[in-house]
């Protein structure tokens, strides 16, 4: 039997194997899904996604499973207990940067849903990118610089392009598969569900 051929990123480390064949790149439509990566990918900025990965459950608990309305009410207490918890990244303008943009989602989702304002920048159907080999793939494109701008006019942090332009590829916005990766043409099928 032969092996499953993936992504270079991917590695061996069976989490982040996982992660790979079972999520990344998978088109996401639930709001509260994306909200959640996009906090965990602004934790991220500066550091490696597997870091996040391993520590992602553990955020998952101590942030109310990204409950945006729980996290927006967050005060100086809870705050001050996530900064000297050493299972999540402990940096004070990331933890605000998690309440700052449960606010913000709380007010888009007044107006509109964080899946449908996402979705909208591709015309809700993902990018289907035909990569082969991982120097193709840009840091940022112009559709991750106008979703950083736009989710910054709506009050978001840490929301630049580049981490933008990897949240569009986990949440399968953008699929980023290289073309001899086994997930590639599963992915290219696959349709979100907003909600």
């Amino acid at each position: 039997m032969s092996e499953l051929v993936r992504c270079g990123w991917a590695g061996s480390e069976p989490i982040y194997v996982e992660y790979h064949d079972k999520e990344w790149g998978v088109p996401q439509g639930d709001s509260r899904a994306l909200f959640e990566k996009i906090v965990l990918e602004g934790f991220q900025a500066g550091l490696s996604w597997i870091t996040i990965l391993r520590k992602r459950e553990h955020f998952r608990r101590v942030f109310d499973n990204f409950d945006a309305e729980k996290i927006a009410a967050y005060g100086p207490e809870k705050r001050a207990a996530l900064m000297g918890d050493p299972g999540i990244i402990r940096h004070r303008q990331k933890v605000e940067a998690a309440v700052t943009n449960a606010q913000a989602y709380l007010a888009l989702s007044e107006q509109q849903s964080l899946a449908s304002f996402l979705w909208d920048f591709v015309d809700g159907k993902p990018v289907q990118n035909r990569f082969t080999n991982l120097g193709q793939i840009p840091p940022e494109t112009p559709v991750s610089r106008a979703i950083s701008k736009a989710l910054k006019a709506r009050g978001f942090r840490f929301v630049g392009p580049t981490t933008v332009y990897a949240m569009m590829q986990s949440v399968g916005m953008v699929n980023d598969h290289m073309m001899h990766c086994h997930r590639q043409e599963p992915c290219s099928k696959m349709m979100p569900k907003l909600k």
